[in-house]
């Protein structure tokens, strides 16, 4: 029995996303003169030589569609243009992005598409992979001794430079090592400590191979800062030197034995990586070996109810015993945030938000986050805790915060924190303060609904600049004021805004894509100079921007 035509047809169309898996760049399906098409045509090119990529899989995020360039990077989709093409998602991609090895994986590089449109010219381009590559002379080594190298990138976090892990890798037998798929940007190697005792004199002195931070720095703040550009090498040869380890006991005073407890060690005083200690929870003693040297010891301890410490310790041709260092229980911070709303509509919504038990519910959709200032560190920042119980009125409060400075950032849905206070101490222009053991100030914050409106359209918007992953405007606190960095979203027209933006003056920069911007280094924003606009706005102030748009090749 002949199959019906409506039948034959939706077989037709539920057998596309299996065809072009097998579809390869250069194999059109002949179009008959009744049937239009839907056709996707474009380029992969390398985005460092903008040379066309060949033999490169280019796909959907959902793994539906897919296809090979050919061997002059070009690919091809032709969808048939029904209905259930152009009005169902699964008939057609929303976004296409290309993979192949020797390049970074594609991660959030995508190209967005405009449902059921002819694209005819879309371009995907692919990054190069950097690597560090090297060698580890260790002295006397005999062809089996081997060593892990660590390797961390330079990050950007509430605009300040940070130091984050960003792999492990162990030398092989004769020394080399290799660290692939890397990004571009900055990098920083340390070696790890190598132990190397005499087996036919196990009692006899210990010696060992200390940290090197490349290429023969003292500590990790000083090491050499590797720049590694899209696609390219860099060799990196690491000699190690022999030195005596002596042993170091520490007892801790004040240990819980619920809680496990680690140390931190830092050479020179200086937060880093490279040498450790270990813990002995029956003597509760931090125990291990170390060479010569000035070190500071910090001590945690972890859980809801964690402890700290730290202690200096100098290290000179002899073992180290004696010592302690008293744990002390972290901080909890209280939170008074008062509002000073003006507007009919804002007080409405606070009053949508409450209940008739807790008029203040809406502060519950309030955060206030701590941010460690220091470059590098395991510790994280903490979190303003709310009352568990939503008919709970009492003060909010930051709990469990480690000894350190930390900056304070508050994100609230309705208006803005036009002060942020504790102890007297502006904490929108300088770090909070937390001593160990010690007890704070209230962070008091006021907010308030009369910022700034901002309207704005970016300059000389294309259509094929409005199908690619929408960009961001960045608005970056400049001189002295209220000022607070704020983003917002470009709308695929071209269009942005924003609403509450505290008074202040900004430089005002619109990127193509999400940056990390090191907002709070004024030499590092200087070569946006020429890219930019200043502005000052008051209270209430309303401002039309038109800017022009940055891309990766600018």
């Amino acid at each position: 029995m002949a199959t019906p035509v409506h039948l034959r047809t939706l077989v037709a169309v539920a057998s596309i996303p299996v065809l072009l898996l097998c579809l390869s760049a250069n194999s059109v399906p002949a179009q008959t003169a009744a049937t239009e098409s839907t056709v996707i045509r474009g380029t992969v090119i390398n985005s460092k030589t903008h040379e066309p990529v060949g033999r490169a899989l280019v796909y959907s995020p959902d793994n539906r569609f897919a296809t090979m360039t050919d061997d002059r990077g070009r690919f091809q989709f032709n969808l048939p243009s029904t209905n259930y093409v152009r009005n169902i998602g699964d008939g057609y991609p929303y976004a296409l992005m290309a993979r192949k090895p020797g390049f970074l994986p594609p991660n959030n590089e995508q190209q967005v598409l405009q449902t059921g449109a002819d694209v005819t010219d879309l371009t995907i381009s692919l990054v190069p992979e950097s690597l560090i590559v090297g060698h580890v002379q260790i002295p006397s080594a005999d062809g089996f001794d081997t060593i892990q190298v660590g390797l961390f990138r330079r990050t950007v976090r509430e605009g300040a430079e940070h130091w984050d892990a960003a792999g492990v890798a162990r030398s092989r037998s004769d020394g080399e090592f290799r660290f692939a798929e890397l990004q571009p940007g900055s990098y920083k190697l340390v070696t790890h400590e190598l132990l190397d005792r005499d087996p036919l004199n196990p009692r006899g002195p210990l010696f060992g191979f200390p940290p090197v931070y490349y290429p023969s720095a003292t500590d990790f703040s000083t090491a050499t800062i590797i720049q590694l550009a899209p696609g390219s090498t860099f060799i990196a040869n690491i000699s190690l030197a022999r030195r005596e380890y002596y042993p170091v006991r520490i007892k801790v005073m004040n240990a819980s034995a619920e809680l496990p407890i680690g140390a931190q060690i830092w050479p020179q005083g200086h937060p880093g990586p490279g040498f450790a200690l270990g813990y002995n929870s029956a003597e509760q003693i931090i125990q291990g070996s170390l060479p010569d040297g000035y070190y500071v010891v910090q001590v945690s301890s972890y859980g809801p109810n964690a402890m700290n410490g730290s202690v200096n310790l100098v290290v000179k041709g002899a073992p180290v015993d004696g010592q302690t260092v008293s744990l002390l229980p972290n901080v909890s911070i209280p939170v008074n945030v008062r509002q000073e709303f003006q507007h009919q509509e804002t007080l409405e919504r606070l009053s949508a938000m409450g209940s008739s038990s807790n008029a203040n519910g809406w502060l519950r959709s309030v955060n206030v986050n701590l941010v460690p200032v220091e470059d590098y560190g395991v510790g994280g920042g903490t979190s303003m805790r709310h009352p568990q119980n939503p008919e709970d009125d009492s003060p909010p409060a930051i709990e469990n915060v480690h000894p350190g400075q930390y900056k304070v950032l508050v994100n609230s849905p309705i208006g803005f924190a036009s002060s942020i206070t504790s102890g007297g101490a502006d904490l929108s222009k300088q770090p909070l303060t937390v001593a160990a053991g010690g007890s704070a100030s209230p962070i008091e914050i006021i907010l308030r609904d009369d910022g700034a409106e901002i309207d704005g359209a970016i300059e000389a918007v294309s259509a094929t600049t409005t199908r690619q992953f929408q960009g961001q405007v960045y608005f970056i606190p400049s001189g002295e004021g209220g000022a607070q960095f704020r983003v917002t979203w470009i709308m695929p027209d071209g269009r942005f805004q924003m609403r509450q933006l505290p008074p202040g003056t900004y430089r005002v920069l619109a990127f193509s894509r999400s940056q990390d911007l090191e907002y709070a280094s004024a030499e590092a924003m200087r070569k946006y100079d020429s890219k930019s606009q200043v502005i000052r706005v008051e209270q209430g102030q309303k401002e039309h921007l038109r800017l022009q748009l940055i891309t990766p090749e600018d």
